[in-house]
């Protein structure tokens, strides 16, 4: 299949490509001063968030006023441990938000080499980068990075994939499908196993991620982050919805439907599936600006790329969210 690459001598996401470097969804913000309209007029479809977050519930005063201590990262920690069935050689370190880490794992080696797989979520090559790593897409590396499931087309990686004396697996979208999990890999040397908490609950506003390694490389990791990373009230909800199994359970069962009624609507429309998971769909269709601007006149935000002319992705919309994506399509 035809990709479309708008620079061919550029590979996806090249971290030297300043158009990819820090290319993300959302920004609602710059589509609103071109097409006008209110946040609160928009469904915002660039993003792969759960449309329908897990309910906060009520926090106590000293989750804002106190600052955060051993027990609650304490219990956090072991509601992590139990949700994601951590080996317990593994240690766990609460970060405000997967980004935080991903910035902060290049230190954890002297810089050499790092093989990143394009197309992937860029901000490992840019961390990387700033740190003075060479990054390539193949061949031999000092260090690997794998997204798994990967963003922006789902690619589910094997273990022997997972290499380098310093791994890095992203799993931010794993929690659709736990069965492919490479977590029990934690207690490999050197290799750092990513979890977020913002895509599956649907709470990205709240800032927290997870680094699951070896006490020494966590130990590392934690004086890279400080004290204090995560603040009270994330501490709490975090807590909170690790500890419910029974909602991220139906939460599964309901992404799936309404991935697949997304996959309906779109093919009939003439996109082909080219992957995702059941957080955001990536789908091949004739022109990725010209698709991007139909639904942007209907104040529906999606995501393009910019070494695709083909690329579309598009999260989940909310409830009542779907007539209008049909209108718009």
């Amino acid at each position: 299949m035809n990709t479309g690459f708008a620079n061919p001598s550029a590979k996806p996401d090249d971290p030297t490509d300043p158009r990819a470097r820090r290319d993300h969804g959302g920004g609602l913000d710059g589509a609103m001063r071109q097409y006008g309209g209110a946040r609160a007029d928009w469904i915002d479809l660039s993003t792969g968030i759960n449309p329908l977050p897990y309910p906060v519930g009520t926090l106590l005063p000293e989750d804002w006023t106190a600052l955060p201590d051993h027990g609650a990262f304490g219990e956090l920690t072991r509601a992590a441990r139990a949700f994601w069935h951590l080996p317990d050689a593994a240690a766990i370190l609460p970060a405000p938000g997967a980004s935080a880490l991903i910035a902060r794992i290049p230190a954890l080696a002297n810089p050499a080499r790092v093989r990143i797989t394009r197309p992937t979520y860029n901000e490992h090559a840019a961390a990387f980068a700033a740190h003075g790593w060479q990054v390539v897409d193949d061949g031999p590396a000092e260090a690997r990075v794998i997204v798994h499931p990967n963003n922006p087309d789902g690619r589910i990686w094997t273990e022997a994939e997972a290499e380098g004396a310093l791994c890095v697996i992203d799993e931010s979208f794993g929690d659709v499908a736990p069965e492919t999990s490479l977590a029990h890999l934690a207690t490999r040397p050197g290799t750092v196993v990513l979890k977020s908490f913002g895509k599956f609950w649907g709470l990205a506003g709240l800032r927290l991620g997870f680094a699951v390694a070896l006490p020494d490389t966590i130990a590392r990791l934690n004086e890279l982050t400080g004290p204090w990373a995560v603040s009270g009230p994330a501490l709490r909800i975090g807590t909170r919805a690790l500890n419910d199994p029974a909602w991220a359970e139906e939460t599964r069962i309901r992404l799936a439907q309404e991935a697949a009624r997304l996959d309906t609507l779109m093919t009939a429309r003439g996109a082909e599936r080219m992957g995702g998971t059941d957080l955001f769909r990536l789908y091949h269709v004739d022109d990725a600006a010209a698709w991007q601007d139909r639904l942007a006149q209907a104040r529906i935000w999606s995501r393009i790329f910019p070494y695709s002319n083909h690329f579309l992705r598009l999260g989940l919309p909310p409830a009542e969210g779907w007539d209008r994506l049909e209108s718009a399509l």
